[in-house]
């Protein structure tokens, strides 16, 4: 990361992708009648939402650079938030979208950790620091959340 203006744009993108991501597969499981699921990835597109507005208002007074889809460069081709196109499925079991979720979350995770490990800017460090102590957050939320799951408990998101 060159500036803390490149670094938010990727954090507001990086929401973006997953909110809009987790709100196709609640869309297509509701469609298909799976209508835990579709419960399980609207509340994911929402906590996204919030984080993608959180990110803008850490923009702050900065100008924001406007980044065509092609100008990020992303670990591994597109966003790591932006959980897996399959989660479609209409049969998907609760379990598997649990997983998804976690896995999109651990990936934001080892995006932000690894800005963090290699940016020498301060400033980036800083607020990189909190979008990874952010999404430790959200992997230990989805991990409870399989726990409650594999218990046969209810899960936080229902409540």
């Amino acid at each position: 990361m060159q500036s803390v203006e490149e670094f938010l744009a990727y954090a507001i993108k990086l929401e973006e992708e997953a909110m809009l991501r987790f709100g196709e597969l609640a869309d297509a499981m509701a469609t298909y009648g799976n209508a835990e699921v579709a419960v399980l990835f609207r509340r994911l597109s929402d906590y996204s939402a919030l984080h993608m507005g959180d990110a803008k208002a850490r923009a702050g007074f900065r100008e924001i650079p406007e980044m065509a889809p092609h100008e990020f460069h992303w670990p591994q081709g597109e966003s790591p938030e932006r959980a897996a196109i399959w989660a479609a499925d209409p049969f998907l079991a609760r379990d598997d979208a649990l997983h998804i979720a976690l896995e999109a979350e651990k990936a934001g995770l080892a995006f932000y950790a690894h800005v963090l490990a290699t940016t020498t800017d301060p400033e980036i460090r800083a607020l990189c620091a909190e979008f990874v102590e952010e999404e430790e957050g959200h992997v230990r939320e989805l991990e409870k959340w399989i726990a409650a799951h594999e218990a046969g408990e209810p899960l936080p998101a229902d409540t």
